[in-house]
C-alpha cells in the first residue's frame, strides 16, 4: 500500500507545474523565464526506478532526481528532455549515464555527483551549452579525450574525489573555464599547455598525495588565476614562471616536500614566494633551451619584463593562507550525507 501511495505521489509530481518565474529559477539565473516550461522535483523519494512520465518531457526545463536509489536512467526518457537546462541526479546509484544525454543541446548544469560512475559517455561532448559539470564523488578513471574541444562554454568543472590519473590534453582548450576542482584524485601530471585557460580563476589540485610531483611551467601563464591549491602532494619545486602570476591572492602549498622555494621563504608568505621565483627566473637558474622559450612566452603574454617583481603590500601578504580543514570536512556536507550512510554503504545493490 505504501509503495502504491509513493508511486501515486510520483505521478502527481510529474504533472506538477511551478507557478512563478522565481520558483522556476530554483536559485539559478540560468533558467530563462518561460511560462510554458516546468520544473519537476522527484528528489528524496527513495525511488529505484522511474515511472512513466505523465507530462510532455519537452516541457521540462529543470529535472531533479537527486537523493534516490536510481541505478539507471532510461535512454528514451533523457532523449525527450529537449528543453532541459538543469539536470540533477546526484546521490543515486548510477554506474553509467545514458548515451542519449548528448541530445540535451540546451543543458547548462549537470550534477551527477555521489554516484558510481567510472566514465562519462563521450556523447556528453554534444552538450555544447553546458556551463557547470559536477562529477564529484564518483569512481571516474578518465574523462573523454576530446571533452575540451567541444564544451567551450564550460565555466566550472568539479571532478574531485575520483580515481583520475591524468586529465586529457584537450582540457587546456576550455577557454571559458573559471573553476577547476580536481582534488582527491590520483593525478600524476597535468597537461603541459595550460596557457589557453585564460579565464581560469580557481585551480584546486590538492590531496593527490604521492602521485603529483610536478606542475607544468605553463601554470605561470594563467593570467586570471586568483587561487591555487596544490597542498598535500609530492611537489618539490614550484615552477619559476609562477613568479609572474600577478593576480594570485591565495596560494596553498603545505604538505609538500618543497625545496624551491625553501621553507624559510614559504613561511614569509605569498609575496616572498613570488619574489623568490621571479628572482630565480631573472638570474637564469633555468634550462637554457626549454625555459628560455618559456621566457619569450611570458614576455609575449605581458607577465614578465625581465625585472624583479616588486614587493607586495600587506593585503597581498595575507593572501598566503594555511589550509582550511573545514573544506575537507565539507566534502561530507549534508548534500552528500546519503552517499555515505550505513544503509547505502552496506546495501546489497552496491556492487562494483
Amino acid at each position: 500500500m505504501m509503495y502504491e501511495q509513493q508511486q501515486q505521489q510520483v505521478r502527481l509530481d510529474w504533472r506538477r507545474k511551478t507557478g512563478t518565474a522565481d520558483q522556476r529559477k530554483g536559485g539559478s539565473a540560468i533558467i530563462e523565464e518561460d511560462e510554458s516550461l516546468e520544473v519537476v522535483d522527484l528528489s528524496g523519494l527513495s525511488m529505484e526506478s522511474l515511472p512513466n512520465p505523465t507530462l510532455n518531457l519537452a516541457l521540462v526545463c529543470k529535472l531533479d532526481l537527486s537523493n534516490n536509489n536510481l541505478q539507471t536512467i532510461p535512454e528514451s526518457l533523457t532523449a525527450r528532455l529537449l528543453n532541459v537546462v538543469v539536470l540533477d541526479v546526484h546521490s543515486n546509484q548510477l554506474k553509467v549515464l545514458p548515451n542519449s544525454i548528448g541530445c540535451l543541446s540546451k543543458l547548462k548544469v549537470l550534477n551527477v555527483a555521489g554516484n558510481y560512475l567510472r566514465f562519462l559517455p563521450r556523447t556528453i561532448e554534444n552538450c555544447r551549452s553546458l556551463e557547470e559539470l559536477n562529477a564529484n564523488f564518483n569512481q571516474l578513471t578518465r574523462l573523454p579525450d576530446t571533452i575540451g574541444f567541444e564544451l567551450l562554454n564550460l565555466k566550472k568543472l568539479s571532478i574531485s574525489s575520483n580515481k583520475l590519473v591524468f586529465l586529457p590534453h584537450s582540457i587546456s582548450h576550455l577557454t571559458s573555464l573559471r573553476i577547476l576542482d580536481a582534488r582527491l584524485n590520483c593525478l600524476h601530471s597535468l597537461p603541459e599547455d595550460m596557457e589557453n585557460l585564460i579565464n581560469l580563476e580557481v585551480l584546486n589540485l590538492s590531496q593527490n598525495f604521492q602521485c603529483l610531483e610536478t606542475l607544468p611551467y605553463s601554470i605561470g601563464l594563467l593570467l586570471s588565476l586568483v587561487e591555487l591549491d596544490v597542498s598535500y602532494n609530492k611537489i618539490t619545486a614550484l615552477p619559476d614562471s609562477m613568479g609572474c602570476l600577478k593576480k594570485l591572492q591565495k596560494l596553498y602549498v603545505e604538505g609538500n616536500p618543497l625545496t624551491s622555494p625553501p621553507p624559510e621563504v614559504v613561511e614569509q608568505g605569498l609575496h616572498a614566494v613570488r619574489e623568490y621565483l621571479s628572482d630565480k627566473m631573472n638570474a637564469g637558474h633555468q634550462s637554457p633551451v626549454k625555459k628560455k622559450s618559456w621566457i619569450s612566452k611570458l614576455v609575449r603574454y605581458g607577465t614578465f619584463n625581465g625585472s624583479q617583481v616588486s614587493r607586495m603590500n600587506q593585503e597581498e601578504r595575507e593572501g598566503f593562507m594555511a589550509i582550511d580543514y573545514q573544506r575537507i570536512a565539507g566534502l561530507a556536507s549534508p548534500r552528500y550525507v546519503g552517499r555515505f550512510s550505513p544503509r547505502r554503504l552496506f546495501s546489497p545493490r552496491r556492487s562494483h
